[in-house]
């Protein structure tokens, strides 16, 4: 049976794919529907709705790849499966994130670092300052994640003291964090992107430079200029935070232990879910003993084991004398990251039908289309990457999409590993927060607690990456071709 829609041919297998029109089709639905949910929900579109659109997109996936396409079911089942097996450790490192959360909120570990912190970053400087700290912090422990729900959910509360809008921090933290992320040779991501390319490590970081350290200054530049036109009653906001802070908890600098001894964990490259436990347990300790009052608060007066345990799975809600303080101060635990797993099942079961239904391939075939110079093909490569994470919901598998298919047209092209693993970096690892439906964009909107849609246009590093890596290629800066007897002896090896 002939199938009625146009299609293209699988080139390894003879399988035949659906055209890349036609490819794009669920991504549309998809779109749609999420337009439609975010629009009569509202907020509340990631406790329900969202997810049901993946599913009814993932459904219309399996109906056309099952009736037009003769891809059986057991070929999506196996995709979904492996989709889902990929992201269990990043599962269970957010669920140790909403335990984390809320320790360190009700220990005082993050009271704390508000007290101390918003009398040291000044105001028109806080922007900028919070994206370098979240670099910095980033860099060192290679891990976004980690930055954001740790010293990020300090700053998320500096910020919004000083009264800059979420958005604004949300975006100052991202783009600090993923700047670390991208460049540190202990980032999951940076190595994933070298090794896939067959690009030495060091070689790879030390490229990326070209383009990442112009987005930086650009962002930061940005930061700035928000922070000295940023207009607010920030001393008064700031002593009234500070008197309910130390109203509420008890304020010491040896609470500061625990994120000392966090940091000498990371340093010493303790696993991230070893590492965030030991962190959560460290500040249920410092919650028995400097917070026992809150303890029996949050348990209704039942013992401090109930408030221990309740601090760690569930939602506290903390009266304060200061009504945004109150806000900031409540915790949803771990049991508040179940929408956001749930959410991130569901991207998976969809990134897993358009992978094996042919569809992903099918579309950045399309981008390999437009390859006729240097700016096209890292701008396909680029545009590719972005449509990988638009469509599969996990930046390592788009990482390991991206640099497989373009691989060898880089090669045949004469450039070298190191072009095309700076581009995926730039395409891939940095704008995976900006898509909600990502598993990254995903985690920091709850980790924040901010929707990724808000905090998208003030990611100005997140941003300019991609299109700097494009500018670099069009003027040419430090991009070779291999000389062709390299070039040569590849090919016949």
């Amino acid at each position: 049976m002939t199938s009625p829609h146009p299609t293209v041919s699988r080139p390894d297998n003879g399988q035949r794919l659906p055209s890349p029109l036609i490819a794009l089709l669920p991504l549309a639905f998809l779109v749609g529907m999420l337009f439609l949910t975010i629009h009569t929900f509202g907020g509340d579109a990631l406790s329900g709705g969202s997810q049901v659109a993946l599913l009814a997109t993932s459904a219309l996936c399996v109906f056309m790849g099952m009736a037009f396409y003769r891809v059986s079911w057991q070929e999506y089942e196996n995709a979904i499966v492996k989709n889902v097996a990929g992201v269990a450790t990043a599962i269970i490192i957010l669920l140790i994130i909403g335990a984390l959360s809320g320790t360190w909120m009700v220990s005082g570990v993050v009271p704390t670092l508000i007290y101390y912190g918003m009398q040291i970053i000044h105001p028109d400087y806080f922007l900028a300052t919070t994206c370098i700290i979240c670099a910095l912090v980033s860099l060192m422990t290679g891990s976004s994640w980690t930055t954001i729900a740790t010293i990020g959910i300090a700053l998320m509360g500096i910020g919004k003291a000083q009264g800059f809008a979420d958005g604004w921090i949300a975006g100052a933290i991202i783009s600090g964090a993923y700047f670390g992320d991208k460049i540190s040779p202990l980032s999951d991501t940076t190595v994933l992107a070298s090794s896939t390319t067959r690009t030495p490590l060091f070689r790879h970081i030390q490229y990326m430079m070209i383009t990442t350290i112009p987005s930086l200054l650009l962002a930061l530049a940005l930061f700035t200029i928000l922070g000295l036109t940023h207009e607010s009653d920030a001393a008064r906001q700031s002593t009234e935070i500070a008197s309910a802070l130390a109203g509420k908890f008890h304020i010491t600098p040896w609470l500061l232990l625990v994120p000392v001894a966090t940091g000498v964990l990371i340093a010493r490259k303790v696993p991230p879910i070893i590492t965030l436990f030991a962190s959560t347990m460290m500040a249920c300790v410092a919650a028995l003993i400097f917070q026992p009052d809150l303890l029996h608060e949050i348990a209704g007066g039942e013992g401090l084991f109930k408030g221990s345990m309740m601090t760690i799975y569930g939602s506290t809600a903390l009266q304060t004398d200061n009504a945004m303080l109150t806000e900031l101060v409540a915790t949803r635990g771990m049991a508040g990251m179940l929408s956001t797993v749930w959410l991130i099942f569901c991207a998976m079961c969809f990134g897993g039908t358009m992978t094996a239904g042919g569809m992903v391939e099918s579309i950045t075939s399309l981008f390999v289309r437009f390859m006729k110079s240097r700016v096209s093909m890292v701008s396909s490569t680029v545009a590719s990457g972005l449509m990988l994470n638009l469509v599969t919901a996990d930046q390592y598998i788009s990482i390991i999409l991206t640099g497989n298919m373009f691989s060898k047209i880089y090669e045949k092209n004469g450039y070298e590993s190191r072009l095309l693993s700076r581009t995926t970096e730039d395409a891939v690892t940095v704008t995976s927060p900006l898509i909600p439906w990502n598993t990254c964009g995903m985690t920091q909107a709850t980790i924040l607690n901010v929707a990724t849609l808000t905090y998208l246009p003030y990611c100005f590093f997140n941003i300019i990456s991609p299109l700097m890596t494009i500018f670099i290629a069009a003027i040419g800066f430090k991009i070779y071709k291999r000389p062709a007897q390299e070039k040569e002896q590849q090919e016949k090896s």
